[in-house]
């Protein structure tokens, strides 16, 4: 596959970069603004996780700044906490259907 490049939605790519100079320079980002910005850019709590996870492993391997690990730590840590709470928020509205 080398030499293969992958295709990029320029209009969409355009787009992003306009509204971003917009929030540059002050404007605000309206309801389809922030789709767009988002769009494709979804990913899961665990799949997040794991990546931090991996990344962790990586920086102790290679000996990184233990406070760059710390940092990657707390984000692996807020991670967590947000999935958790997402999953007890479930738990409760799915009782609460039953």
């Amino acid at each position: 596959m080398s030499g293969v490049k992958q295709k990029r939605n320029v209009s969409n790519v355009k787009r992003k970069l306009e509204i971003l100079q917009e929030l540059a320079n002050g404007g605000s980002a309206s309801t389809d603004a922030k789709a767009v910005l988002n769009e494709g850019n979804t990913i899961s709590h665990s799949a997040a996780l794991q990546s931090g996870e991996t990344l962790l492993d990586y920086m102790e391997q290679r000996g990184f700044d233990y406070g760059d690990i710390t940092a990657v730590r707390k984000i692996c840590g807020d991670v967590r906490q947000e999935m958790n709470k997402q999953q007890k928020q479930r738990r409760i509205t799915d009782f609460l259907k039953q």
